[in-house]
């Protein structure tokens, strides 16, 4: 029997029930992809993140959805790097993280206690909304771009809120060009209680029909956000009925900063 340790977070969040749900497990080296891939399953929740220690402050990160391996998990590196600080007791000012299509990944703790990370911010490009998907998503945007997933635009926060997509339809679509995940829609309008932008995020594509706090989504949120309101740092909200979650944003350039604190909520064992 090999047991693996497991750390169950609530990401970008303050108190339990907040934010996105990870499942954080060490180990001494990865794991065959099917057995990865399998963990993930039975953990069900948004991702699985494996960790494996490669030098003084060097992890290589790996990130799981229930059904698929994703090139880039904001929510899930947060999750992982507050295991690391809070639980494993990592007492460097930065921990860096090696993935394998998103490049280091370099997570810092502030004098607040909260962490920031440095993710990339691929480009994105303005397209026509169409017909097939105002009716998946059940309200016509009034913008959109492609990039790393599908932006649409929407007036009010109010009507982001009261989006209740097609998801089988959804999970289809996506914007035009190669490279472009089909299936992951984030949905956005500028203002919100206290905050610059309140979004969701929809992503059957990527097994999950909606996900509470999705950091990935964030990087290019902050590039659509800046382009179009010329607003370089922000006060995110995502708004995930009955969970919720604050991101902070700040564009440099071709990267982007994601703030924000989590707390352990499970610690265990996985039996295998």
């Amino acid at each position: 029997m090999t047991k693996i340790p497991f750390y169950q977070v609530d990401a970008f969040a303050s108190k339990p029930f907040e934010g996105n749900q990870a499942c954080i497990m060490p180990l001494e080296e990865f794991l065959p992809d099917e057995t990865l891939q399998a963990i993930a399953a039975e953990n069900n929740v948004a991702e699985t993140a494996y960790i494996v220690p490669t030098g003084e402050g060097v992890w290589n990160l790996r990130w799981f959805t229930p059904a698929v391996e994703v090139p880039l998990c904001g929510h899930a590196t947060l999750a992982s790097a507050h295991v690391l600080f809070n639980e494993l007791g990592f007492e460097g000012e930065a921990i860096h993280f090696d993935t394998v299509k998103s490049g280091r990944l370099v997570v810092r703790k502030l004098s607040s206690g909260a962490l920031e990370m440095d993710f990339p911010s691929a480009p994105i490009k303005e397209i026509p909304v169409t017909d097939e998907v105002a009716r998946a998503l059940g309200a016509r945007p009034v913008q959109a771009w492609g990039g790393m997933f599908y932006a649409a635009r929407f007036e009010t926060p109010e009507e982001v809120k009261a989006l209740t997509p097609d998801l089988k339809a959804l999970k289809d679509l996506g914007a035009p060009g190669e490279g472009w995940d089909r299936g992951n829609f984030g949905c956005f309008a500028a203002g919100g209680a206290e905050v610059d932008v309140t979004s969701r995020f929809f992503a059957p594509g990527s097994g999950i029909d909606e996900d509470p706090a999705t950091g990935s989504w964030h990087t290019m949120l902050a590039r659509v956000m800046s382009e179009r309101f010329e607003q370089n740092d922000l006060k995110c909200f995502q708004a995930y009925p009955g969970r919720g979650a604050f991101i902070d944003t700040r564009l440099e350039g071709d990267r982007v900063k994601l703030i924000g604190t989590s707390v352990t909520v499970i610690e265990g064992q996985f039996t295998l």
